[in-house]
């Protein structure tokens, strides 16, 4: 039986990236009791490699792609979308059964192992839900698996049972991400969290670049909010500048082990959520970095079960 989701990979920062965080403000004291720490992986990301010539399916940087699909449904003023405003408490587990008494306002879930009944049961209790979405990386083990072809099948990404995809095949893949996403909104979710979003700073098998990466990420935002559901931008912290307009919220892990935090700042000061786990480090060491920021933080364990412990 397969394991649950987890974690995109992390890529090794070096030591001028580390210094954009600013040192670390003083460590603070905390009444929760953190968990033994779990042992995080960590997979180094290779330079992305140029193409030598574009493939047919590939845009230039600034080209966005055409709209995914036409959508059956009225077009949808902004404002019946979900905005989630920063400091928002939130649980975020990928097991199942999912606790669904936990006293968080957010709660993150696994979209295909969850049926319209546990959403309708956060709901009765006026949590909002997010659909956890594997849209970078194919599983074998997801019931959709046999509609990728193997022309976008690349490297594995750690995981068992999953590679990382050819997003500059995004036509290709836009309607496995569009069904995918139309399944959330039938089940009543309130978002998505598209996952492995960063392929492009991974040894993915296939020479992606930084524009491959924009034009694959906002065909993923334009899907989404075809479908009602707002989007959150998962760890691709580098590319925050390009595309806080296309997403609704950002979700990230680590950003004060990897020193990255102040790149998801723009989020928040937009008065958009930012939706932040640690794994390693003590609740006094990264909780007085992401407070002033407005981060909704919480340490969890790597499993992504439902134990949280979020900052005071």
């Amino acid at each position: 039986m397969v394991g649950p989701r987890r974690r995109a990979a992390r890529r090794v920062l070096g030591a001028a990236l580390a210094l954009t965080a600013g040192a670390a403000l003083a460590a603070c004291s905390s009444p929760h009791t953190a968990p033994v720490a779990s042992t995080t992986h960590s997979d180094q990301r290779s330079p992305a490699v140029p193409s030598s010539r574009p493939l047919p399916n590939q845009t230039s940087p600034n080209q966005r792609p055409p709209t995914p699909r036409p959508s059956s449904r009225a077009a949808t003023p902004p404002s019946t979308i979900w905005h989630p405003s920063p400091g928002l408490t939130w649980q975020w587990q990928l097991t199942e059964p999912v606790d669904t008494t936990v006293d968080a306002q957010v709660y993150d879930i696994d979209g295909a192992d969850n049926s319209t009944d546990v959403v309708a049961t956060l709901h009765a209790a006026d949590r909002k839900v997010i659909c956890y979405v594997n849209t970078g990386a194919y599983e074998s083990f997801r019931a959709d698996a046999g509609r990728f072809p193997t022309s976008v099948l690349g490297s594995p990404n750690g995981w068992p049972g999953e590679r990382w995809l050819d997003i500059r095949q995004w036509r290709v893949l836009r309607p496995i991400m569009a069904a995918r996403f139309a399944d959330c909104a039938s089940k009543g979710f309130d978002a998505v969290e598209a996952d492995n979003v960063d392929g492009y700073e991974n040894d993915s098998g296939f020479p992606l670049t930084a524009a491959d990466q924009l034009t694959y990420n906002r065909m993923l935002a334009a899907l989404a909010h075809d479908d009602h559901l707002a989007i959150g931008l998962k760890n691709d912290v580098d590319q925050v500048p390009d595309l806080l307009p296309d997403f609704d919220f950002a979700i990230d892990e680590q950003c004060v082990e990897y020193a990255e935090c102040g790149q998801l700042a723009p989020f928040t000061a937009a008065g958009k959520a930012v939706f932040h786990v640690e794994y390693s480090l003590p609740l006094s060491e990264f909780c007085p970095q992401t407070a002033p920021l407005h981060f909704s933080s919480m340490k969890k364990n790597t499993a992504l079960d439902a134990p949280r412990w979020p900052c005071p």
